[in-house]
C-alpha cells in the first residue's frame, strides 16, 4: 500500500471512530421522547406540498419532539428555527430539506427535458448548481433525483423523472447523487441527495398518480430497480419511499423491501424516509387497520423518518411500552439520522448553512444563469423540420401566437418550489432580446375546459376575440411560431391526464392559423410526450422546448433563429395516440409478432404499432450520415471484449452535435429479451463535411440478464449490435459469445 493511501486511509479510520463515539455518547443521553423526535419530519408554514400540516410544529421543535423540517429554506428562516433547536436539552440540531428538482433558484429545464440533453457531465453540473445554491439558502437536503422508470406519458410525475430507459437512468441518477453530494459532505455547499420514489412507482397503472403496482421480481429487477441501485452505489445518504405497494404490501411497511433487497442486498447505509404521510396512508390501502398497527409496521420494515404524518410521534412510545417494537429499533434509526447529521458538520456548528452573505453572492449568479440557458438549448428536441423552415432568418417579421408564448409561470415548470417565475425569460422575451422583428398575440386560452382552468388558477378569456387577433397578428407576418402545449400545471405530481393531446381550445386556434396559409412552426410547451398526429401532419416544423427553466425563452429564441443547432434527442416515446400506452422502445417480441399481411397477429386495426417519434429520436439542422457498422470480431470469449466502430459525417450545412447510440440484442435466452437495448453512446460535435471515426467497446457486463432462476448472467449466444441515430433507425451487425 501506497504511504498516501495508508495514510488517508488512518485518517478515515480516525474520524469515523471519533463520529462513533460521538453519537454514541449522545445516543446513550436521549430519552425516548427524544430518540422518537428524531424521527419526526414536519413541514414548516413557509411552503405547503401536502393537504395538511401540524400548527404546532414549532412548539415541537422547542420541546425537541421533531428532529428535521421541510419547506423551510433562505438563511434567515432556517436559522430562526435552528435557534429553536439550540434551546433544547441536547441541542440536536435539526435538517432542513426541500424539493430541489431541477435547480433552487436558477432552474434549469425539467428532468424529463434535461435528460434529453443527453449529457452527463452537464446533469451533475446542474445538480452541483442547484445544490450551491440551496445549501447557501439553508437546506441540507434534495428530495430528488428520482429515478422512476416510467413508460406512460399520462402519468404527470414523468416530468420529474428522465424516461424509460433503464441503463440511461442508472446513468443520470449516478450524476446526479454526486452533483448533489460532491466527495465531501462535509463541505457547506453540498447536500444529501435522496433517491425517489422506492420503488417501482413509474409503473403504476393507468398513469393515475398514486395508484397500485404488480409486476414480477423479474421484470422489477431487469427494468425498474437498478437506476434505484446506481444511487445507492453512488453514495446517497437517503432513500424515499413510494406510495404504491410492491408485490402486494405498501412500500412504507416492505421490509422484503427496505430491509432486505435495500440494506441487506445493497448495502444501504444511509437513511429512510417516507414520502408524505405515506405511513398514514397505509390504512387506506387495506394493510393495517390503524396508525398504532402502521407505526409498527413501517419501523420494522426499516423506515427511520415519518414525513408529516406524525404518527412515530404518537405511536412508538406506546408501541415500546406495549413491547411491540425494542427500542433497538428505534436507535438505529436515530443513529442513521444523526449520522447523516454528523456528516453534514451540523454538530460543529449548526448554522453553517445560514450565512446572509454566501447567498447573495451565490443564488441566480451570471454563471448559473449561462448555464441554465446551455442547458435548455440543449434539451430542445427538434421533432420534424419540413423544407428546412428553421432556423428562422433574422429579417423575417415573425408572429408569435399561443397562450404559452409569453407565460412566465409557465416557463419554469412544475416541481420548481423556490423558482420565482417573475425573473424567467419567455419566449417572447426571448425573441425581443434577439432583436428580431416580433408581434405577439395569445390566441386562446390554455383550454376551453372552464373547470380545468380553475384547477390551474386561470382566467378564461373572450375565446373568439383571442382568436380574431391572432389571425390578424398572423396575417402582416411573414412566418407563425405557435406556442403550444400544456400549463405547467397540467403534469407533475397529481397531474395525471387520460387525454395528452393539445387542448381543443389550442387546436381551434391551430387550424384557424393554418388556414391563413402562413409557414408554421409549433414550440411545444409540456412535461410530457404528448399525442400529435394532426400536428405532425399538418405543421411543418415541430420543435419540442418542454419547461426550459429560468431562461427558457432565450435558449429557445437561440434554437429558433439558428444561434443554437438543436441536438436534443428523446428518452420518452411518443405515441401516436393514448391506445398505444404503455407504449416504449425495448419492448419483448411475441409468438405471433406483428405482420400487416396476416390478421392474427400482434396490431391495431386502426392504428400502426410503431410509435409517432421513437426513443433516441431527434433532428438537426444539419445532416447526419452513418457509414457501415464494423466489429473487431465476429465472436467473443466470456472474459473479452468487442469493439464497434462507425463512421458519422456531417453532411449538411451547419455545424452541429449528434448522439451516437448502441443497442444490443440478445437473439436467445432463457428467457424472453427486448428486441433492443440501450447499452451506451457518444455524442460528438461535427463542424459541416466533417467526418469521424464513434467506437463502443462491448464486454460481458453488457450482455448480462436474469436468467430463468434469477441469476444475473450472461449466457452463451447470438447477439446483435445497432448502432444508429435514434432507436428506430439502426443498422444491425451480429457476433457470437462463446461459452
Amino acid at each position: 500500500m501506497k504511504p498516501i493511501l495508508a495514510l488517508f486511509l488512518l485518517i478515515a479510520s480516525a474520524a469515523q471512530a471519533q463520529q462513533q463515539r460521538f453519537l454514541t455518547a449522545l445516543l446513550q443521553r436521549m430519552t425516548l421522547e427524544e430518540k422518537i423526535g428524531q424521527l419526526n419530519l414536519l413541514t414548516s408554514d413557509m411552503d405547503v406540498t401536502g393537504p395538511f400540516m401540524k400548527e404546532n410544529y414549532k412548539q415541537d421543535i422547542l420541546s425537541g419532539a421533531c428532529g428535521a423540517i421541510f419547506n423551510a429554506y433562505t438563511p434567515q428562516y432556517t436559522r430562526m428555527l435552528q435557534d429553536m433547536a439550540m434551546k433544547t436539552r441536547l441541542k440536536i440540531p435539526l435538517l432542513f430539506g426541500y424539493d430541489v428538482i431541477h435547480g433552487h433558484k436558477t432552474i434549469f429545464p425539467i428532468p424529463l427535458g434535461e435528460a434529453c440533453t443527453w449529457d452527463m457531465e452537464l446533469m451533475e453540473k446542474t445538480a452541483r448548481i442547484a445544490a450551491e445554491e440551496a445549501s447557501a439558502d439553508g437546506l441540507h437536503w434534495t428530495y430528488s433525483p428520482m429515478v422512476d422508470i416510467a413508460r406512460d406519458p399520462r402519468w404527470g410525475r414523468v416530468a420529474e423523472g428522465v424516461g424509460e430507459d433503464t441503463w440511461f437512468g442508472e446513468q443520470v441518477a449516478k450524476a446526479k447523487v454526486r452533483g448533489y453530494q460532491g466527495t465531501d459532505l462535509s463541505a457547506p455547499n453540498t447536500v444529501l441527495a435522496c433517491v425517489k420514489h422506492f420503488a417501482l412507482y413509474g409503473a403504476i397503472e393507468a398513469g393515475r398518480d398514486y395508484n397500485t403496482v404488480d409486476m414480477s421480481r423479474r421484470q422489477m429487477y431487469q427494468f425498474y430497480l437498478p437506476p434505484y441501485k446506481a444511487a445507492v452505489r453512488a453514495g446517497a445518504a437517503t432513500v424515499m419511499t413510494s406510495f404504491n405497494e410492491v408485490d402486494g404490501i405498501p412500500a412504507t411497511g416492505n421490509h422484503w423491501l427496505l430491509t432486505d433487497l435495500l440494506r441487506k442486498e445493497w448495502g444501504f447505509k444511509g437513511f429512510v424516509v417516507t414520502d408524505y404521510t405515506s405511513i398514514n396512508e397505509m390504512i387506506p390501502h387495506g394493510i393495517v387497520k390503524n396508525e398504532y398497527e402502521a407505526a409498527e409496521l413501517a419501523l420494522k420494515a426499516g423506515v427511520d423518518m415519518d414525513m408529516q404524518g406524525s404518527v412515530y410521534a404518537t405511536q412508538l412510545k406506546k408501541l415500546v411500552e406495549d413491547k411491540k417494537v425494542p427500542v433497538k429499533l428505534i436507535d438505529d434509526a436515530v443513529m442513521r439520522i444523526l449520522e447523516a447529521k454528523y456528516k453534514l458538520g451540523l454538530f460543529q456548528d449548526p448554522y453553517r448553512y445560514c450565512d446572509t452573505q454566501r447567498a447573495a453572492k451565490v443564488i441566480m449568479n451570471g454563471e448559473f444563469l449561462q448555464a441554465a440557458r446551455e442547458t435548455a438549448q440543449k434539451s430542445i428536441v427538434l421533432l420534424k423540420n419540413e423544407g428546412q423552415l428553421l432556423p428562422l432568418k433574422s429579417n423575417q417579421k415573425i408572429a408569435l401566437i399561443g397562450p404559452l408564448g409569453d407565460a412566465q409561470r409557465d416557463m419554469i415548470g412544475n416541481w420548481s418550489a423556490a423558482g420565482d417565475f417573475k425573473k424567467a425569460v419567455t419566449l417572447l422575451q426571448g425573441l425581443k432580446a434577439a432583436g428580431v422583428n416580433v408581434s405577439y398575440a395569445q390566441g386562446s386560452d390554455i383550454s376551453a375546459d372552464a373547470q380545468l382552468m380553475g384547477k390551474l388558477g386561470l382566467q378564461p378569456g373572450d375565446a373568439d376575440k383571442l382568436l380574431q387577433e391572432a389571425l390578424e397578428t398572423a396575417r402582416a407576418a411573414d412566418v407563425v411560431v405557435l406556442a403550444l402545449g400544456e400549463s405547467q400545471g397540467m403534469s407533475g405530481e397529481a397531474a395525471s391526464r387520460s387525454d395528452i393531446g393539445i387542448p381543443d381550445a389550442q387546436k381551434r386556434l391551430m387550424e384557424a392559423v393554418l388556414q391563413t396559409g402562413k409557414p408554421l412552426v409549433l414550440a411545444l410547451f409540456n412535461g410530457r410526450p404528448m399525442t400529435l398526429e394532426w400536428e405532425n401532419a399538418h405543421i411543418p416544423a415541430i420543435l419540442e422546448t418542454w419547461f426550459g427553466g429560468s431562461q427558457a425563452g432565450n435558449a429557445i429564441a437561440d434554437v429558433l433563429l439558428g444561434k443554437f443547432n438543436p441536438s436534443g434527442k428523446l428518452t420518452m416515446t411518443f405515441p401516436r395516440n393514448t391506445g398505444q400506452i404503455p407504449i416504449y422502445y425495448n419492448r419483448k417480441n411475441t409468438g405471433r409478432p406483428m405482420d400487416a399481411n396476416n390478421k392474427y397477429t400482434s396490431k391495431y386495426l386502426d392504428v400502426p404499432n410503431d410509435p409517432l417519434f421513437p426513443f433516441g429520436f431527434g433532428l438537426s439542422y444539419t445532416t447526419f450520415a452513418y457509414g457501415p457498422v464494423s466489429l473487431s470480431a465476429r465472436s467473443m470469449a466470456m472474459n473479452g471484449t468487442l469493439r464497434a466502430t462507425v463512421t458519422v459525417s456531417n453532411t449538411g450545412n451547419f455545424d452541429g452535435y449528434e448522439t451516437v447510440q448502441l443497442y444490443l440484442r440478445d437473439v436467445t435466452a432463457s428467457v424472453n429479451r427486448p428486441l433492443q437495448e440501450l447499452r451506451g453512446f457518444k455524442k460528438i460535435f461535427l463542424r459541416k463535411g466533417e467526418r469521424r471515426e464513434v467506437s463502443f467497446s462491448i464486454s460481458v457486463d453488457d450482455l448480462k440478464f436474469y436468467d430463468r432462476d434469477m441469476q444475473y448472467v450472461a449466457e452463451p449466444g447470438e447477439f446483435r449490435v445497432q448502432i444508429g441515430p435514434n432507436s428506430r433507425d439502426v443498422q444491425e451487425v451480429a457476433f457470437d459469445l462463446k461459452p
